[in-house]
């Protein structure tokens, strides 16, 4: 059997072509899952796909902001709708505001114009959801079915990516029979199982076969070990808020210092929310009345049942309220023991280090990654990831302590009680004058561990 040059051809550009759609599906997924990941992060607190909400539902959006003649300007819209409104240049920004009451949306300054249309990308693909049938809404912000939607698709795609890499090699394999068969002219070749002639590939290249094989389980160990160090790793990590808080504006603008509303970092173990009180305390004057966070303020009026508009200077309708249900960022396992107070007040250590530099955090804070952690100014430069214990580990082992200077009656007691000890005095100060967190049982089990 003769296979001709155009039949060789057609082979190859069948191949090709499989190829390219693996790589055209391979890019496509992977857009529809950043944006995905975007929605959730950045827009779920306040959109659905198919519902109006706090903000309009985001499925059809772009259309109808085509519809309005203003296709192009939806993008600007999601990085910086205030700054769209303010310029005049689109009418549909200020109906948009108009329809809403005034709620503003948080400035997503950072997302990319490709970021934008991925986000709307996915809101579009997503189908309406059978209200016949049970389950939560794509915007729904329980966890466990977004940790379930995102692992399902990423299996799938794993899943598609082998059966197509499966159904390319054993095309190749056909082929390769078929040239054999017809170079040779031996038909015994068609009676060859796949697995016969592997054994006879990897046995005639035995040496290049033990090698391919070992590099392959080394390789296995490897990826299989280095995912185990992922497990539990947050950085990145952001729930969605009931309120978008700018802690730039807060602490930035207006230098609110950071204890005014977590008042109990300095003496307990958690830093503590503010209350809707203490928020009410700039508040009852600060109304947002005409500005882009009008919403945002509204949103604290009803939870402490506030209503401006009630008696001279407005007034408490209804003192229960409707409680904020503020969703925790910096979560630990249960057995892992951390104090704030003991940190804040006896280490020194400035709230930066561990949460950035939140006078320049636009929207409400998220666990940074270790690289942008080293960014800041002032902060001890670590290479582990945050919130994982070989990052509290290389902290202690880094952070020096002050002894000796009458500022703090801890470190005081520990000094006087090395001066004591002339063999630990000298061990530990003497040689280089410096004393670090793990020279004080810093790396004990028993200091973070129950």
């Amino acid at each position: 059997m003769k296979i001709s040059n155009i039949q060789q051809v057609t082979m190859a550009n069948n191949l090709k072509l499989l190829v390219l759609l693996c790589v055209l599906f391979f890019v496509k997924h992977t857009s529809f899952a950043q944006g995905e990941g975007l929605f959730k992060s950045k827009c779920s607190s306040c959109h659905q796909i198919h519902k109006n909400g706090t903000g309009p539902m985001l499925n059809g959006a772009r259309q109808r902001w085509v519809d309005a003649g203003e296709g192009e300007l939806i993008i600007k819209w999601v990085q910086n709708n205030a700054a769209l409104r303010a310029s005049g240049a689109s009418k549909r920004a200020a109906a948009v505001f108009k329809e809403y009451g005034g709620s503003q949306m948080t400035v997503f300054s950072d997302l990319t114009d490709d970021q934008v249309n991925q986000i709307l990308d996915y809101a579009d693909a997503q189908p309406k959801e059978d209200p016949s049938k049970a389950g939560t809404n794509v915007g729904s912000q329980d966890p466990n079915a977004t940790q379930t939607n995102e692992d399902g698709g990423l299996g799938i795609m794993w899943i598609i990516l082998a059966v197509l890499f499966i159904i390319v090699i054993l095309s190749v394999g056909g082929v390769r029979r078929q040239l054999k068969v017809a170079s040779t002219g031996d038909e015994s070749y068609n009676q060859l199982t796949y697995w016969d002639e592997f054994k006879t590939i990897a046995w005639k290249y035995r040496g290049i076969t033990g090698i391919v094989g070992l590099v392959l389980t080394i390789t296995i160990l490897v990826v299989v070990f280095k995912s185990l160090y992922s497990i539990n790793v947050m950085q990145n990590y952001q729930p969605s808020q009931p309120i978008a808080f700018p802690h730039e504006t807060h602490a930035g603008i207006n230098g609110i210092d950071c204890k005014y509303c977590h008042n109990s970092v300095t003496k307990s173990k958690h830093a503590g929310l503010p209350t809707v009180n203490v928020c009410m305390n700039c508040h009852k004057q600060i109304n947002g009345e005409g500005k882009p966070f009008a919403g945002e303020v509204k949103k604290i009026y009803a939870a402490a049942g506030w209503d401006p508009s009630f008696g001279p200077a407005g007034g408490y309708r209804n003192t229960k309220g409707k409680p904020l249900v503020w969703n925790k960022v910096h979560v630990l396992p249960d057995h892992v023991y951390f104090n704030h107070s003991q940190h804040v007040v006896v280490g020194g250590i400035d709230c930066k280090q561990c949460h950035g530099d939140m006078k320049q955090m636009k929207e409400t804070a998220k666990v940074l990654p270790i690289e942008e952690l080293n960014k800041v100014e002032g902060n001890i430069k670590l290479s582990k990831a945050t919130l994982t214990m070989g990052w509290c580990i290389e902290c202690h082992g880094a952070k020096e302590v002050t002894i000796g200077d009458g500022k703090n009656a801890y470190y005081d007691e520990i000094h006087s009680r090395l001066k004591k000890n002339k063999t630990l005095y000298k061990q530990y100060l003497a040689n280089d004058g410096k004393l670090t967190a793990n020279e004080l049982g810093g790396w004990e089990c028993a200091k973070c561990h129950y």
